[in-house]
């Protein structure tokens, strides 16, 4: 008979080998693709920028940091 592990288990052991293997940033990178997040992005971005041009965007970008053009 196979002996089934909790999932929390399996979790950690998993995270442990792929750290071992190949690295914290690039098991962090791997995880990130299964992770859906939550919200809505698009209705998000509509409230925040609600009211704002392209150009009023960009110069407020230009303003915080004036040393990325």
């Amino acid at each position: 008979m196979i002996a089934v592990k909790p999932l929390a288990e399996i979790n950690r052991e998993a995270i442990r080998i792929l750290i071992k293997e190949i690295g914290i940033a690039d098991t962090l990178r791997f995880i990130g693709q299964f992770t859906t997040g939550y919200g809505n992005y698009t209705e998000e971005r509509q409230q925040l920028f609600a009211g704002q041009s392209l150009d009023d965007i960009l110069v407020e970008m230009k303003r915080e940091n004036p040393t990325s053009e």
